[in-house]
Parts: C-alpha cells; structure tokens; sequence
C-alpha cells in the first residue's frame, strides 16, 4: 500500500519579506504597555477623587479648578485621556478587523474610528489646558465662590 504525495498548498500570494513597522506587532505591545500604565493612573485618579479628600460629595467645580491648578495634575489628567482613548480605539480597530468582511466598509470605520478619536483627543486636551474657573466678563452670579477672592 503506498500513499500518494500531495504537495504543500501555495498561498495566492508571495511570501512577504521582512517589514520594517509591523503595526499589528506594536498595536499588541501598546495594549500590553498601556494597560499597565493606566491601571495606575485610574486607581490613582480614584485614589485622589474619592479617598484622599472628603469623598465623592466633594467633587465639584471647586474641587476640578483646585486639582487643575497643578501642572501635576494636568499632566496627570493628560496622561489618562490620550493613553484611555488610544486604547479605546486600538481595542475597536481590532473589533472592526475581526468582524468588519467588506474591505469597503473596514475602511469606513476604519476612517470613522480615526476621525472620532482625534476629534476627542483635540477636544479633550483643549479642555484640560484651556480650563478657566474664573474667566474676565463672566458674569459673577454664575461663577463659583471662589472667583470672587480672585476678583478682590
């Protein structure tokens, strides 16, 4: 009894040779390092929002304009929005490539997921450092408490 041998398939393709960015490659190690990082950076934002001060009926206007006062806590802050929505939209872009068949419609999500993340990260980075609490011509029936010692 012999067996016949059947050669090894060939791929439709030819074999790529080596890349010099596997972007798959670094979307893992992103993920890996990222959520590391903002592991420590949420248990700390909740460590300083809930635990260290007076709890959560603490946290109001007042409290964000006293924490946004320290460049720490700006970069802080800064830090967590970037690295959480980047992660936020590696983690959709690999659910798009998943389930996403239609090359057509992976591109258009592809390009919706891309467009929303950067208009986020503008809006929310522009938030973070153009943050007033007390800003000239407002009017002072609508400004917090604190306003008025600057004003003085």
């Amino acid at each position: 009894m012999t067996t016949e041998r059947v050669e090894a398939p060939r791929s439709a393709r030819a074999a790529l040779t080596k890349r010099r960015f596997n972007f798959e490659k670094w979307g893992w190690i992103y993920m890996r390092v990222s959520g590391v990082v903002l592991v420590v950076l949420i248990f700390g934002h909740l460590f300083v929002n809930l635990v260290a001060g007076e709890g959560v009926s603490a946290i109001d206007f007042a409290f964000v304009a006293g924490k946004w006062a320290d460049p720490f806590y700006i970069v802080w802050d800064t830090l967590l929005l970037w690295l959480a929505l980047i992660h936020g939209a590696n983690g959709m872009r690999t659910i798009v490539n998943d389930y996403a068949y239609n090359p057509r419609l992976r591109r258009i999500l592809h390009g919706a997921l891309l467009v929303s993340t950067i208009a986020l990260l503008v809006l929310g980075t522009l938030v973070i450092y153009t943050f007033d609490p007390c800003p000239t011509g407002g009017d002072p029936s609508l400004l917090p408490d604190l306003c008025e010692s600057v004003a003085r």
